[in-house]
């Protein structure tokens, strides 16, 4: 049954929810040893669809043992390049736990909101592109309106909200590794 938890950026609390939440799910995953991937999805030519790289961007110096990070600024997972990251993912990686990322858009009162899913994410769905589903759980960050001229809504996404969306869900990430795996290791796991 897919469980979606919807988490107000503007609680005090929201960095420990979204913690908390991701925890409960990464800690079977741990447990079993299977490959943790955080799959930051978007790109750095749009201010609206760059929540992904930036959330890569500050995981970038995540170093633990099994937890792999693939989307930053440098190197975006995009439309053009998703389908050869989740083939090099899936043969990489044996049955990979994939936590995807990416921003989306929805209502006018949901703006700022961060929705946590335990079912793949749709990347381009705002663009009505045709992209392969991906992710375990995903995470979306609304940062802003849907309805019509998406390309210009994002485009016209005010870059604060993308930055404190990208801030949270990255501290959220962060801490939950931090709460399940715990340590730092020596080798650096950024892709």
């Amino acid at each position: 049954m897919h469980k979606k938890e919807i988490i107000n950026s503007n609680s005090n609390n929201c960095i420990n929810t979204l913690r908390d939440s991701i925890s409960n799910y990464i800690k079977p995953v741990v447990k079993s040893g299977r490959p943790l991937v955080i799959l930051c999805i978007g790109t750095d030519r749009s201010t609206g669809d760059s929540l992904g790289p930036l959330v890569g961007e500050k995981l970038k110096f995540l170093d633990r043992d099994n937890v792999f990070v693939y989307g930053n600024l440098k190197t975006p997972v995009h439309s053009k390049n998703l389908q050869e990251n989740i083939n090099l993912i899936y043969s990489t990686y044996n049955n990979p736990f994939i936590v995807a990322i990416d921003a989306s858009l929805g209502s006018l009162q949901s703006i700022g909101s961060i929705s946590l899913q335990n079912k793949p994410l749709r990347p381009g769905a705002a663009m009505n592109k045709d992209l392969p589903p991906i992710g375990d759980i995903s995470i979306t960050g609304i940062v802003n309106i849907s309805g019509g001229l998406e390309f210009m809504v994002l485009q016209n996404t005010r870059l604060y909200v993308v930055m404190r969306l990208a801030d949270i869900i990255s501290k959220g990430v962060y801490h939950s590794i931090i709460k399940t795996i715990g340590g730092k290791n020596t080798a650096s796991n950024v892709i």
